[in-house]
């Protein structure tokens, strides 16, 4: 399915009936929907569960290429409203976390729960910015490949590219599918992100911290300052797993989302 908006398509799924309780799932950079077929699949039975590409990513349009997380906050909303869900619970991972913790503190009164596997509150390092820079170079000069090797090595713990699980190959081959105006506007908005680490004591909501153990990305520590900063919020740390904790460890990550929303009734 897809929404028309002014900055062009994007492409959505729902799965389950819209009566129950709903969640929106946000996927991280430079993933699709998809990565989350495990968990709407999971949860369809007694959820409405939603997914969608963000913008130039999967099957949702490139547009322009000038993004920003505030448009994917923008998005968010418009596939809510289109849907008419008033509240929901909202889980993002990576930059989905990014965009979840910025929706949240735009629209308080839209989220009902708030799940941040694999994020942090913190913006980019000026040694991340740096990084992001020759990560656009590399793709300029025509290295998709070699973007998509670099990401896969840092986005998988080492064992679960060791063991050749399925997850990897399909992430790699997301990548290079995805367009090059989308990787590199991608890669300036998450540099140019806020720092939502303030924010944090303003949320209000059950929170579950979902981070993988071997998370270079976005650490144990990262998720351990957001959980402290958190009033209420619980955590789940998932062993076996880097930064895609979702696909790497979908048994132990998808026990520790059904006990939350189980627990607060979500």
């Amino acid at each position: 399915m897809f929404l028309e908006t002014g900055s062009g398509r994007i492409a959505f799924e729902t799965h389950g009936d819209k009566k129950e309780k709903s969640i929106l799932f946000i996927h991280g950079f430079p993933f699709d929907r998809s990565i989350w077929d495990k968990q709407a699949a999971l949860l369809s039975g007694d959820h409405f569960a939603v997914t969608f590409d963000m913008r130039g990513h999967g099957g949702s349009d490139a547009g322009s290429g000038q993004y920003l997380v505030e448009f994917y906050v923008d998005d968010v909303i418009a596939i809510m409203d289109h849907l008419g869900l008033e509240r929901t619970c909202l889980c993002g991972l990576s930059m989905g976390g990014y965009t979840a913790m910025r929706a949240i503190d735009r629209e308080p009164n839209r989220f009902s729960g708030l799940i941040l596997c694999d994020t942090k509150s913190a913006p980019d390092t000026n040694e991340t910015k740096l990084n992001r820079a020759n990560l656009i170079k590399t793709i300029l000069a025509g290295n998709k490949s070699q973007f998509a090797d670099g990401q896969v090595k840092a986005l998988f713990a080492p064992k679960s590219i060791e063991n050749k699980i399925p997850a990897v190959e399909r992430i790699r081959a997301i990548i290079e599918s995805t367009s090059d105006t989308a990787l590199i506007g991608t890669l300036i908005a998450l540099s140019a992100r806020m720092d939502m680490t303030e924010s944090l004591t303003r949320i209000s909501v059950p929170t579950l911290i979902i981070v993988g153990k071997q998370d270079r990305i976005a650490t144990l520590t990262d998720a351990g300052e957001m959980h402290a900063a958190i009033k209420g919020s619980r955590m789940a740390v998932v062993h076996e797993a880097g930064h895609l904790s979702n696909l790497e460890n979908s048994s132990e990550f998808n026990a520790a989302l059904l006990k939350f929303l189980s627990t607060n009734n979500l």
